[in-house]
């Protein structure tokens, strides 16, 4: 059998259609419902369905009375605060293009993304960097919320297909690259409700990323807000350790966080009393082996792991309707079809490894790259993830790597998260990085960048009872810290540059 999956497709997106009618669309049926609340330790900032439509409309009335026009796109400098998803929606529903970014960017970084995206305005708050010569005016967030009580404006409706924001991703090459989506992005996130979340209106969805990340603008807000559940965001400087009590504390019935706060919230290795928690959920990077284990133990329920990227959010995953095997991601979700694609573009065989590719036809896909004022489109039937993965016979999709990162030893290609998972059961190590670095022009090795007390006398013994030879690391290299992306993925490239700046 092909690694192919062959599945029902979802429902064709509505026409006319605007993804932030579709994400308020609750207000309506249920107003006084609380549709948001930014936690702190002492209290929360707390949003109804109708007051955060009402104030999301008359935003987009503000942007509008400031002279911009449809299609016109809106930089975001924001935090985890209120004023990110009403400027994101605000310009949604005024037809124009919101362009989050991380609020930890430096100057020169969002010099270079302004060149790209050429902003007609700048949001900003307090602390943030700017634009070394801001090309647009700069509003900042106070004056944003200014605009809550102005008259709402209308939906701009149109076509679904049609550019609704834009999402910057490194890709391989470590180059920021502009990532255009269309309005039914959000329709297409539809079919994650029973292939990964298991969202209904009752639910309080807790999501521990910032907002200006896809992964918690997605499954931290518009999933909850599109099933008319609760959203609650940890506000700016809520610590990972917090979270449990916070979690406690409202009512969490669903958690949702990167592998990295999950490895710091169940570091103390005790139970954790989270009493309306129905299950957890995990993106952003591979689950490390023993942590859904460890979850389950600590709070009673499941810890299901979704894989995506900025191209595409989510698509496959670990679901409470249909758990995946312990080891793998998961399956393809209701709708979608992916497949694992060989060096010659076609299907390998089950149980092979190749690139997952996800079909053009998804709804969820990107339309493309942003090039000057055009959008370079998706060419062929399938798009490649660039993840090395295998795929079961029963479908059930086991991810080994990004093709960049995968490493060449003595001829056979490793994946770094094999390695990485099995050096990390040893007790000295708390979080580790293989690396392939190359010692001379025609020799490279296998590094192993750590963090934890381990000498090296003991961790190459360690790599030989659970390693094949041509996989055990050459060189171990402690470190402080293992340095991630702003998405909390395992920075492997700044490791590699980091240690040629040494030789």
């Amino acid at each position: 059998m092909q690694s192919v999956t062959e599945t029902k497709a979802h429902p064709a997106c509505p026409a006319p259609f605007n993804l932030a009618a579709h994400v308020l669309a609750q207000a309506r049926a249920r107003p006084d419902h609380i549709a948001l609340q930014i936690m702190r330790a002492n209290g929360a900032e707390r949003w109804s369905y109708g007051r955060l439509e009402a104030a999301v409309r008359g935003v987009a009335t503000g942007f509008l009375q400031a002279g911009l026009r449809p299609g016109d796109r809106v930089m975001l400098r924001l935090g985890n605060g209120v004023a990110f998803p009403l400027a994101f929606l605000g310009a949604v529903t005024a037809g124009l293009v919101p362009v989050p970014t991380a609020a930890g960017l430096t100057a020169g970084e969002v010099t270079r993304l302004c060149a790209t995206i050429r902003p007609a305005l700048i949001v900003a708050c307090a602390g943030v960097s700017l634009p070394e010569m801001p090309p647009c005016p700069v509003l900042p967030d106070a004056d944003l919320r200014a605009f809550e009580t102005l008259s709402p404006a209308d939906y701009v409706m149109g076509a679904p297909d049609r550019l609704a924001y834009i999402v910057f991703t490194s890709g391989t090459s470590g180059t920021p690259r502009a990532v255009a989506h269309a309005h039914r992005a959000v329709w297409a996130r539809g079919m994650m409700v029973a292939g990964w979340t298991g969202i209904g209106p009752e639910d309080r969805l807790m999501h521990a990323g910032a907002l200006n990340w896809t992964y918690t603008l997605g499954t931290g807000l518009f999933d909850p807000w599109s099933a008319g559940a609760t959203a609650l965001i940890p506000a700016e400087g809520v610590a990972a350790e917090m979270l449990p009590l916070l979690a406690k504390r409202f009512d969490a019935t669903i958690f949702a966080a990167v592998p990295g706060v999950y490895r710091k919230i169940l570091k103390s290795g005790q139970p954790l009393n989270l009493p309306r928690l129905r299950h957890g959920l995990s993106a952003g990077e591979k689950l490390p082996p023993g942590m859904r284990a460890a979850w389950r133990a600590a709070t009673g329920t499941d810890l299901h792991e979704a894989m995506g990227m900025s191209e595409c959010s989510t698509f496959l995953s670990s679901s409470p309707a249909r758990p995946a095997p312990d080891g793998a991601t998961g399956y393809a979700q209701p709708g979608r079809q992916i497949a694992v694609l060989g060096e010659d573009g076609a299907p390998v065989p089950r149980g092979t490894t190749g690139i997952l590719a996800v079909h053009r036809s998804d709804p969820g896909l990107f339309l493309g790259t942003l090039n000057g004022d055009t959008i370079d489109t998706l060419k062929g039937d399938w798009f490649e993830t660039g993840d090395m993965v295998v795929m079961a016979e029963d479908g059930a999709v086991t991810t080994l790597g990004r093709t960049d990162d995968m490493i060449n030893a003595g001829g056979f290609r490793v994946s770094p998260v094999e390695i990485e998972a099995a050096m990390n059961t040893h007790a000295g190590i708390t979080a580790s990085a293989a690396v392939e670095l190359q010692i001379r022009a025609d020799t490279s090795v296998i590094a192993l960048f750590y963090t934890g007390e381990a000498r090296e006398d003991v961790l190459s013994p360690h790599a030989e009872t659970c390693l094949s030879r041509y996989k055990q690391p050459r060189l171990y290299l402690r470190r402080s810290e293992i340095p991630v992306t702003p998405n909390g993925k395992i920075n492997r490239r700044a490791l590699r540059e980091e240690w040629k700046e040494t030789q």
